[in-house]
């Protein structure tokens, strides 16, 4: 029987390519992104999410067998704290009930390589409240005081944290739903490519994220790994954050982070 998976973020990149994969497959997807999705939504706003949800729930029965939340964005924006952060644990959390009444549910996200590199504390701290207000205030400050870049790996970082936490919490690990994450280094996705155009941008990206194994990686690369979290054979990993990223996390922290 055919499973049914919503993913965010459908419309490109990751997300495209994990629909695709999945529907080869012969399982359902329902794709939630800005447009040119089932569900079209922006998870920026709470309205956004809370609709998203609405129509998953409608369209799925009150049933869903996994959720992957694909959709993100890396502009030097309080919008990447929203996005990324907010809008994929609100987004996970409102469609939990959903997956408790699955057989073998399942739900994962994208994390990042960014997530190990300077943050803004403050920012992560009122995410990890659940504080969305006073984050995007300290997000509209990182920017005024011209450390904005640190917006994404904030976000990426608090998104590790509050998976590290959930994963294993009666919510989710009580109720048989393994939660994890794939942290991809650089993808050739349409977020980067245009980064990777440029000669004097690819190097950048290459000196903060170096990738040994194979350079950047094509989006189906993690969409691959994100199916195989989801599926019915992982019963037991949970609350992990999977490096899919070509060796950069292993370079960047060496042998010491264990």
């Amino acid at each position: 029987m055919a499973r049914h998976i919503a993913v965010t973020g459908s419309a490109s990149g990751i997300g495209k390519a994990l629909v695709e994969m999945l529907q080869e497959r012969g399982e359902t997807t329902t794709g939630i992104d800005r447009d040119a999705a089932d569900v079209t939504a922006d998870l920026s706003t709470a309205d956004g999410r809370a609709r998203a949800v609405a129509e998953v729930s409608e369209r799925s029965g009150g049933q869903l067998d996994a959720v992957v939340a694909c959709a993100g964005v890396s502009s030097f924006d309080p919008i990447a704290v929203s996005v990324n952060y907010f809008g994929v644990v609100h987004l996970l959390e409102g469609l939990r009930p959903l997956l408790a009444a699955a057989p073998n549910p399942r739900a994962a996200v994208v994390g990042s390589i960014a997530g190990t590199q300077p943050a803004e504390q403050a920012v992560i701290e009122a995410c990890l409240r659940d504080d969305e207000a006073t984050a995007m205030d300290r997000a509209r400050a990182a920017v005024d005081n011209g450390t904005g870049s640190r917006l994404y790996p904030s976000s990426k970082s608090a998104l590790a944290q509050w998976l590290r936490r959930a994963a294993v919490s009666a919510d989710w690990a009580g109720a048989g739903i393994p939660l994890n994450a794939v942290a991809p280094g650089v993808v050739l996705s349409p977020m980067t490519v245009p980064l990777l155009a440029d000669d004097a941008m690819k190097k950048v990206m290459d000196r903060a994220v170096p990738m040994p194994l194979n350079g950047h990686a094509e989006p189906a690369v993690i969409a691959a790994a994100l199916r195989w979290l989801i599926s019915v054979e992982n019963t037991h990993m949970t609350g992990q954050v999977l490096y899919v990223d070509g060796g950069a996390e292993a370079t960047l922290r060496g042998p010491e982070v264990f």
